[in-house]
């Protein structure tokens, strides 16, 4: 089941035209967040990111009534949703289920590796349809059964994982890669960031260089489906970085749960 153009569609598969930009290119633009917990101000975050995209690709905006009629359809029968955008202002609508190992990631934390420098993001700034680089960083990083992968630029810098903005502790303080290396601007990223004010806590943007990350006291990384899973182990290109899987300061950056 899906919602596409102002319809709910009962099928597992669609049909576009073989020269839509969106099927060659990747030419889309897209949100994801989980229902379960579904606020008014967390969806209009995501459309705002949404539409600021879209007016700077030059593209249509959609029927926002038309969208939101699509989001109220489908989050009665799936935990996460999808909204995808192609360059005209169609709309398409997915669902899908949590990460079945969601809840031991939470509690155990997860292991990464770094991956390759190659593996770098079209568009970094915007969540374009054209993920191919962070989908092969990923796949890699799974037959190799580790749960992610970062991705970093040519310095060497770490920047972000394939679906998430990365979070370290150390000297009281969260820091996260700035907006100004090349990531996203999450939305979970810019609520935990809310949040640490609203606590009057620390929260920074920093560069995150290689030398610089061996001091962390804990890392993690957050995307509005995952909330916030802590990172134990970081397998890079000349060692291994162990973290703790737990962490008092875990609580400042939960948020979103």
């Amino acid at each position: 089941m899906y919602w596409y153009c102002g319809n709910s569609i009962e099928s597992g598969s669609i049909e576009l035209d073989i020269n839509d930009p969106g099927l060659l290119y990747g030419a889309t633009v897209f949100t994801t967040f989980r229902t379960d917990k579904f606020s008014e101000s967390g969806y209009d975050l995501h459309c705002d990111r949404l539409r600021s995209s879209i007016d700077e690709l030059d593209w249509i905006q959609p029927d926002w009534n038309q969208v939101r009629s699509g989001v109220e359809c489908l989050m009665l029968h799936f935990p996460v949703l999808r909204i995808t955008i192609f360059p005209d202002g169609r709309e398409l609508i997915t669902g899908r289920d949590l990460p079945p190992n969601l809840a031991t990631w939470q509690q155990e934390g997860v292991t990464v590796i770094v991956a390759e420098q190659k593996f770098t993001r079209s568009f970094p700034q915007l969540k374009t349809g054209n993920y191919l680089a962070p989908w092969l960083a990923l796949k890699q990083a799974r037959n190799q059964n580790i749960q992610e992968a970062i991705l970093t630029n040519d310095r060497g810098d770490w920047l972000e994982t394939t679906t998430g903005n990365l979070w370290g502790y150390r000297d009281g303080c969260w820091y996260t890669p700035p907006l100004s290396a090349g990531i996203l601007p999450g939305i979970a990223r810019s609520q935990i960031l809310s949040s640490l004010k609203q606590q009057n806590r620390s929260g920074s943007e920093i560069e995150w260089k290689e030398e610089w990350v061996k001091g962390l006291e804990a890392i993690g990384y957050s995307n509005s489906v995952i909330y916030f899973i802590l990172i134990h182990t970081v397998i890079t290109p000349v060692g291994t970085l162990k973290y703790p899987a737990q962490h008092p300061a875990i609580a400042e950056v939960s948020c979103l749960e």
